[in-house]
């Protein structure tokens, strides 16, 4: 009689499980950012979170839980009870972090659910207001000449800023100097005040700043011209032919979260990303929504870990990690 009334019990726990994600959700979810208020992720989730909210009835919550790269905000979201209540929408640190940090409190590839991929920012190289410097070009030639002299703003080790700095230092073979922010939204406040000289950061959280003046900008890091600033050329064009990198960002469960609950939420998260007003605010920061088709599970974790792999030689060269 043991095997059937086990049999029993775990049809019913199957039940109660199904029921509960089919009731899903009952209260306001927990989106967590891994970074500071006013940073371009921050953004992406807010405007992200108000159409999901709309879609699944229930309100949402975004969290800004920063530091240390990103980490301590998805290591609270991997370490969350697994209910769908808690989510973390976080950019591409989720792969590099994998190799940035040698003591990760958690795993990329095992701790979470993929929900599905939200939006890939290009990113523009962009300097003081008041630099002599006019072209991509310019500011290669300066940066050659002075060094370690151009300060180099960041968010933060791990963040996308100090990621495409790390690029552009090795594209040029020429060490400048790194200077941290505890998020975007400070370094960029610094870069307008011209404490530093340079930034490299995503269009999410430049654009405004380009256009009305506050800042300068020299190029965009993807192979086309942006509609949001087209006059604004390419690193090909600049005189870096090879150099490339945009910022995609990503929304994940706990590990163990039901499979019906991540489909309701790829599900919302599609019809938030097709929303015209989502859509037209993405614009105006120089991005766009991805896909319904790169909006899935299957898509977020194939882009994980091809991720992964892909900027694991390039910080090992780098020699730069966080721990």
């Amino acid at each position: 009689m043991i095997k059937p009334l086990v049999l029993a019990a775990g049809l019913a726990a199957l039940a109660g499980t199904t029921a509960f994600a089919q009731s899903y959700p009952t209260q306001p979810i927990t989106i967590v950012v891994p970074f500071a208020a006013g940073g371009p992720t921050d953004t992406v989730t807010r405007l992200v979170a108000r159409a999901m909210s709309e879609d699944l009835g229930q309100n949402i919550v975004v969290e800004n839980v920063g530091g240390a790269g990103g980490t301590l905000g998805a290591a609270r979201v991997a370490q969350a009870e697994a209910n769908g209540y808690t989510l973390l929408l976080h950019h591409i640190g989720m792969a590099t972090a994998e190799t940035l940090y040698r003591e990760l409190p958690y795993s990329a590839t095992e701790d979470f659910e993929y929900v599905g991929l939200v939006t890939e920012v290009p990113m523009v190289f962009v300097g003081r207001s008041d630099l002599e410097q006019n072209s991509l070009e310019e500011v290669i030639e300066w940066a050659k000449t002075e060094g370690e002299a151009v300060l180099y703003a960041n968010a933060g080790i791990g963040a996308a800023s100090h990621l495409c700095g790390l690029l552009f230092m090795n594209a040029i073979d020429t060490q400048l100097t790194p200077i941290p922010y505890q998020g975007t939204g400070p370094a960029v406040t610094d870069l307008m005040g011209g404490q530093v000289d340079l930034m490299c950061d995503q269009t999410t959280n430049t654009t405004t700043q380009i256009r009305d003046g506050s800042i300068k900008a020299f190029a965009v890091t993807v192979p086309e011209r942006l509609d949001s600033l087209p006059d604004l050329p390419t690193t090909a064009e600049g005189g870096l032919p090879e150099f490339g990198v945009s910022i995609w960002h990503g929304l994940y469960a706990p590990s163990g979260t039901d499979e019906a609950i991540v489909a309701r939420l790829s599900e919302a998260l599609q019809v938030a990303l097709a929303d015209p007003t989502v859509i037209e605010r993405f614009a105006d920061l120089g991005t766009s929504p991805s896909s319904a088709e790169d909006a899935t599970s299957e898509a977020l974790e194939a882009k994980v870990r091809s991720e992964i792999d892909l900027w694991r030689p390039i910080i090992e060269a780098a020699g730069v990690y966080a721990n």
